[in-house]
């Protein structure tokens, strides 16, 4: 497996190195691992170097130098850091734009309207093929596999947060306000209260006490 391309040659950074507020996590994070088993602890230093690039350039994503940087400070061949960057979905190796759009369209989101919110996320965007950043430098759209919250699919992540029970119009109403600045809260975009039915709890809505003896 060669290293991980991306889609700008330009770009790749010519070095990486891990800032100070990331440098105070790396020792606590490493110290989670028994002696000669740090590199277990390449994910959470794949997750801060993306975060790091998130806070120093706007794109959440993990340049190849820093994969190195990674596999340096951990004692491992950087070909290993590589397998996992490339394996995981949440490990962009290459430049996402501000707002990433993560779109599940496997069985369950699907039955409940994923088609509706990917081709509203295409008409407001410009984007029309999966991993592509729309001309604006807003929005990359990536269709992952399921993430778990199957129970108010269809489900739209962006960047950390879970978008719930989506539909065209919904999608539209978060595009518009992401290109705002202005993020909603995110969740059941129903106002249903966590995995509760729609509509509000149809069960126990009453106070019985039991009659004193």
């Amino acid at each position: 497996m060669s290293a991980p391309e991306t889609a700008d040659t330009h770009a790749e950074p010519d070095s990486f190195v891990f800032d100070e507020q990331s440098e105070a996590l790396i020792p606590k994070i490493i110290a989670k691992y028994p002696a000669g088993r740090q590199a277990s602890a390449v994910l959470p230093l794949l997750d801060l170097a993306q975060r790091q690039m998130k806070r120093a350039t706007g794109s959440a994503w993990v340049p190849r130098v820093a994969m190195d940087t990674i596999a340096a400070r951990l004692g491992m061949a950087p070909i290993r850091v590589y397998e996992v960057a490339t394996f995981y979905l949440m490990f962009n190796t290459r430049p996402v734009g501000k707002w990433h759009l993560q779109l599940c369209t496997t069985t369950p989101c699907w039955l409940r309207g994923s088609d509706e919110v990917v081709a509203t996320c295409r008409r407001i965007t410009g984007i029309k093929g999966w991993g592509e950043t729309s001309e604006d430098g807003q929005f990359t759209m990536t269709e992952v596999e399921c993430v778990g919250a199957c129970v108010n699919a269809p489900i739209l992540q962006v960047n950390d947060d879970f978008y719930e029970d989506m539909d065209a119009a919904k999608t539209e109403a978060l595009l518009e306000a992401l290109k705002r600045n202005e993020p909603p809260k995110p969740g059941s975009m129903a106002g249903r209260q966590t995995s509760a039915p729609e509509g509000g709890p149809t069960t126990l809505t009453t106070l019985h006490l039991a009659p004193e003896s």
